[in-house]
Parts: C-alpha cells; structure tokens; sequence
C-alpha cells in the first residue's frame, strides 16, 4: 500500500518519536521534495524509508498551490500520478482538494486509531495525548473521544 504524505502528520509523528508507525502500516511512504523540505528544516535526519519523489506535472502543482501551501499541492499532484491508496493530510483545505480530486485521505488521527487496532500502539488515548502536547497538534475534544470509542478507550 503506497500512502503520500504532507508535511504536519510525519511531524507530529517524527516529534513524538512513532515515525516507525508509518512504515508498519504501508509498504511505502512517499513524499514530494516540497515536503521534505518543510520537514527538514525541524528533522534535520529523515527516516530511510521515507522516499522523496518529485511530481511529473509541476504545472498541475502550481494549479493546486493557488488553494493550499507548496507542500500539500505537491502531495496531491504526487498521490494523482502514483495512484497512491491514500494521502496522508490534515489540514481542511488539503483533504477537501484532494477528496475533489478522487484521492482517498487519510489524516494523523486515522493512522492512530488504524495502529491501536493492528495492536500497533498499546494506547491510541496516550499517544494522541503526546502528540497534543509534544507536537502542539490540537484534536477537537468531541472528535477525539468519539474516534476513541472506536477502538474501546
């Protein structure tokens, strides 16, 4: 399974030391140079797994980049030309132009609950409590209980 990350997610999980979580959850985990970029500039020392691609249609990018910052239009742009399973994004306009575009999303949430039900994680509730406090990720309270509930915590 390819997923196509954005920058804030491998941030979070990068800040939080759970980065492996990604690897274990899909076969490959593919950025565009935007955001490593983005990501080096506070993880001078990316992950080896995490392959840099550049997108084809550059053009296309630009187009997206009217709507959202460089680093998620060039994360759409590469999940449209890999075929990507999912794009990795959190941010609301991101995932609105990227469902738009027929990519299936996926967001830092989603691949913690999915890594406490593949028995990944001993506790979604703790990480998701590391990453609010450690990665200054804010989840809505409601929204984070709800999604809690799914995996019995």
């Amino acid at each position: 399974m390819i997923i196509v990350s954005d920058t804030s997610p491998i941030t979070a999980l990068l800040t939080v030391g759970a980065e492996n979580l990604l690897v274990q959850l899909f076969s490959e985990v593919v950025i565009p140079p935007a955001v490593r970029d983005e990501l080096i500039r506070s993880h001078p020392q990316l992950p080896p797994w995490l392959r840099v691609e550049a997108v084809e249609n550059a053009a296309q990018a630009r187009q997206f980049a009217h709507v959202v910052d460089i680093g998620e239009a060039e994360a759409i742009e590469l999940a449209i030309e890999l075929r990507a399973d999912r794009l990795l994004i959190d941010e609301r306009k991101g995932r609105r132009l990227a469902s738009k575009e027929g990519i299936p999303v996926i967001g830092l949430l989603g691949v913690v609950l999915l890594s406490r039900r593949r028995n990944l994680i001993p506790s979604a509730r703790i990480l998701l409590g590391r990453i609010e406090v450690e990665a200054g990720m804010y989840l809505d309270g409601n929204l984070k209980e709800s999604a809690l509930k799914t995996v019995n915590e």
